[in-house]
């Protein structure tokens, strides 16, 4: 039961009745205190190391993504990107994607980029090892319910925002307190580049929530994504709204 519920709130509702990507979705109030029984410390350590033992995990299971971006006006769907992926890692742990289905393109006012596709594959299901930790600031905010999980929530930030051809996420974590996995995740990617001059590219991403199930009883594996942001460009704003789907977790044979 503890694999469903972190999800049941928001498959519930239907998504023209969700406004803004809203972080506080879910959970319940926020009790200041520190950990009873560990050091913040303490329990960011077992975050590191429950973290790098799911994200191996990980690399043994084959799953479906659906991936499903739209741009809005107003409640009109304007356009949209949809492709759905079989994602599987060969023995050494690379990525391999099978596209078993990719409508044409027909988003306005924005076009995807690289960093839109490392938000997909890296950011949207981000997962923090030990190895990751040391590369941010986190801070502890207190303890809360998420649907009927009891979690501890951290704030998340890099700490160093301008190293070149270095991207990050920046936002808020909530951590299991039985697995010390992470649950949700809810915050955007970074760095931002916006429109000073007319020459300049901008780069801008939306705010995005990540929920995650539990998968053979043990790893918190991503489940759902969601994002409904709008970006501010010089040109105008762009409403656009993000679903991704990651089912059908399939432990692998002989790994």
């Amino acid at each position: 039961m503890r694999s469903r519920m972190i999800l049941l709130y928001v498959l519930l509702l239907p998504a023209g009745l969700r406004g803004q990507t809203n972080c506080e979705e879910g959970n319940g109030p926020l009790d200041l205190t520190p950990p009873k029984t560990l050091s913040v410390q303490e329990v960011i350590q077992k975050l590191g190391a429950a973290e790098a033992a799911a994200k191996e995990a990980r690399l043994h299971y084959t799953y479906k993504q659906d991936v499903l971006m739209q741009t809005l006006n107003g409640k009109d769907v304007t356009g949209e990107f949809h492709e759905v992926t079989n994602v599987s890692y060969d023995e050494k742990g690379k990525r391999k994607e099978e596209v078993t289905f990719a409508a044409q393109p027909s988003l306005r006012g924005i076009q995807l980029t690289e960093g839109d596709m490392e938000d997909i594959r890296i950011f949207m299901p981000l997962m923090l090892t030990s190895e990751d930790l040391p590369q941010y600031n986190l801070t502890y905010a207190g303890q809360q319910h998420v649907d009927d999980l009891d979690t501890y929530e951290f704030h998340l930030e890099p700490k160093r925002k301008e190293e070149k051809g270095k991207r990050y996420f920046e936002g808020r974590i909530w951590v299991d307190a039985q697995d010390f996995q992470i649950v949700k995740l809810c915050g955007k990617s970074g760095p931002e580049k916006v429109q000073v001059k007319k020459h300049d590219r901008p780069d801008l991403h939306p705010t995005f929530v990540t929920y995650r199930q539990q998968v053979d009883d043990r790893y918190w594996l991503p489940a759902y994504t969601r994002s409904d942001d709008t970006l501010r460009f010089r040109s105008g704003s762009v409403h656009v709204r993000e679903i991704i789907k990651y089912t059908g977790y399939k432990r692998t044979s002989g790994r």
